[in-house]
């Protein structure tokens, strides 16, 4: 069983190519299918006859059956569907003709004609709706052309086989329970090929779905949200300017001393622990991580037009879950390290940088500043510029004000943070842009 399913398997996929395209595929499969009804129907047929006791000539079947195999067997070595389809439909189309001019009238030969119709069937399957219409009115040729011949033969002493009444009727009565037979397996085979396409379709469906999730979440790994579908709609520069954007830098102190004696992979696992929690921390106060420079890290609100929350207190509240984490969580800090922070708020210029393997990048003085500040801190430090002092002076407790000289700006004003106010508690409150 398992043998012969096999091999009308491999019979229904001959002359399949690898680069054929399912509906290809379909069609394909659809006419050998009807070929091999067709071609086993005439010989069934002749024996009918003859255990029915009318020695009919076994000629035209077997030519045809020699006819329909030899397109078969080019279509399988050329490849060329086109030759294969046509030579099949005209089979299809003229041979019940032939034979019923060969037997005699419409009465003698049970109106084998009929079969004709399988031509255009078929051609709906294996060609198209409108490329059917010609094979359709062909057929419709062959009939009136059929019954021109008896019209004008009646009473006409043509030699003819003599084929009694009883098994005309019987075979007429077969003729159309055959060919509604094969137009149904047709329909039916036809049916189930699409179905099984569809589910195929359907699975491929779910699985470019899965896919297309996947490349959405590493897409947002990168990128802002709102930033990542104007990037999908469109190849246009994305650069936008920010009024009013706060942004943290941390860094870890002494990194490259302590890294000297660590092997890459151990110098790896340290900072993916560290920056994944400040990852988890950064979506806990609803910012946006900016990107890692080596040991550097940077966040930003203010970024999404989330008017509910108060991006300088979030930042704020950040700062300070990071410090308490890598104090106290030896899991997560295991070689102690320190870090020491800067925040800054004003104007930026946000977008993305490159065509290839982009980043989503800040610049601008209030970048500078917060990067510098950073720098000038000791282990454990948050330094925040003025304007981020006055939004989080009511919340927050902060050291005297420090002056100090940076690069390329001078003397500057800085905060030191140092938590949670008596008075206030943590949250993101409504806005403050005093």
């Amino acid at each position: 069983m398992s043998a012969q399913s096999n091999f009308f398997a491999r019979l229904r996929s001959a002359g399949v190519s690898p680069g054929d395209t399912e509906d290809i595929r379909i069609r394909k499969s659809i006419l050998v299918f009807a070929m091999g009804l067709m071609t086993a129907a005439p010989m069934f047929w002749l024996a009918l006859y003859w255990l029915m006791g009318l020695q009919l000539s076994a000629s035209l079947p077997m030519a045809y059956q020699l006819l329909s195999v030899a397109t078969f067997l080019i279509f399988v070595k050329t490849g060329n569907f086109i030759f294969f389809r046509y030579a099949q439909l005209g089979l299809f189309l003229f041979f019940p003709f032939i034979v019923q001019l060969a037997i005699g009238n419409f009465i003698a030969a049970s109106g084998v004609v009929l079969w004709g119709i399988l031509a255009p069937v078929v051609a709906v399957l294996v060609l198209s709706g409108r490329e059917s219409i010609p094979w359709f009115i062909a057929h419709i040729v062959m009939l009136l052309l059929c019954g021109y011949i008896d019209f004008e033969l009646v009473g006409t002493s043509q030699p003819r086989p003599n084929v009694p009444l009883r098994t005309s009727a019987t075979f007429f009565m077969l003729n159309f329970i055959a060919i509604s037979g094969i137009v149904y397996f047709l329909m039916r085979y036809s049916a189930k090929e699409k179905d099984r396409y569809e589910a195929d379709l359907e699975t491929a469906h779910g699985l470019l779905k899965i896919e297309q999730e996947k490349s959405e979440r590493l897409l947002l790994n990168i990128l802002p949200r709102p930033v990542a579908e104007r990037l999908k709609a469109s190849n246009s520069t994305i650069a936008d300017g920010f009024a009013d954007v706060t942004v943290m830098f941390a860094d870890i102190v002494n990194f490259t001393a302590i890294a000297e004696g660590m092997s890459p992979s151990q110098i790896f696992s340290m900072l993916n622990k560290i920056f994944s929690t400040f990852d988890s921390l950064a979506e806990k106060h609803g910012l946006e991580k900016i990107k890692t420079i080596g040991d550097a890290y940077m966040v930003a609100g203010g970024l999404n037009d989330d008017a509910g929350i108060n991006y300088s207190e979030a930042i704020a509240n950040m700062a300070l879950d990071m410090r308490d984490v890598l104090a106290n969580d030896t899991t997560i800090n295991d070689m102690r390290l320190e870090i020491r922070m800067g925040i800054g708020t004003g104007p930026v210029v946000a977008g993305v940088v490159g065509t290839k393997k982009f980043i989503y990048d800040l610049w601008g003085d209030t970048v500078n500043l917060a990067s510098r500040i950073t720098s000038e801190g000791t282990p454990g430090t948050i330094h925040v510029d003025a304007t981020t002092w006055r939004r989080l002076r009511s919340r927050f407790a902060f050291d005297a004000p420090q002056t100090i000289r940076l690069k390329g700006k001078g003397e500057t004003v800085v905060y030191r943070l140092i938590g949670h106010s008596e008075a206030g508690q943590p949250g993101s409150g409504g806005l403050d842009r005093s």
